[in-house]
């Protein structure tokens, strides 16, 4: 493709990036809450309504929200070219919300597979714990911080000029 039409694309990539974004984030709020409704007294009818629902939300929206989240936003870091130390901290704390992302597939699993005997937690902690990496990351997308003074180790910062492990394509 031509170099000016990629370059025609970041907008509508980073819209793109932001509305999936904003479904992934509000879906793994939601799940918790609606996990909290897991409770067999409430009724076989209605337990089954919730359980399904969470289901198919977990699969049918706010997994491939996250996957097309993580997608466009690794086409967006080649496009613009931004290889620098606050991005890499944005990409630790992604890293966290897909780890809670699997957990709450892993709560839904387990109130599907053990009929009622799995209770999963209060939705205050979860809620919290997803609160933590989604601030982060607002606040090192819009700051922007010069993290060049926090200290790295040397094979962090320096080319080694080593030989890869495997053979590189030829262009």
């Amino acid at each position: 493709m031509n170099e000016t039409v990629l370059i025609g694309l970041i907008p509508h990539l980073k819209s793109l990036h932001i509305a999936t974004l904003v479904i992934w984030c509000g879906g793994l709020f939601a799940l918790p809450l609606l996990l909290a409704r897991h409770d067999p007294a409430v009724g076989q009818a209605d337990y089954a309504r919730i359980r399904q629902v969470s289901h198919y939300s977990y699969i049918y929206a706010i997994t491939p929200a996250g996957l097309i989240t993580i997608g466009v936003g690794t086409a967006l870091i080649f496009l613009r070219e931004v290889y620098v130390p606050w991005l890499f901290a944005k990409l630790v704390f992604v890293a966290v919300l897909v780890t809670f992302h699997g957990w709450v597939g892993h709560m839904i699993v387990q109130v599907a597979e053990t009929k009622g005997k799995y209770m999963p937690p209060d939705p205050a902690l979860p809620l919290i714990l997803l609160m933590v990496p989604i601030l982060v990351i607002l606040v090192l997308v819009l700051a922007k911080p010069d993290l060049g003074e926090i200290p790295l180790p040397d094979w962090l910062t320096q080319p080694m000029d080593r030989q890869l492990p495997f053979a590189a394509p030829k262009p």
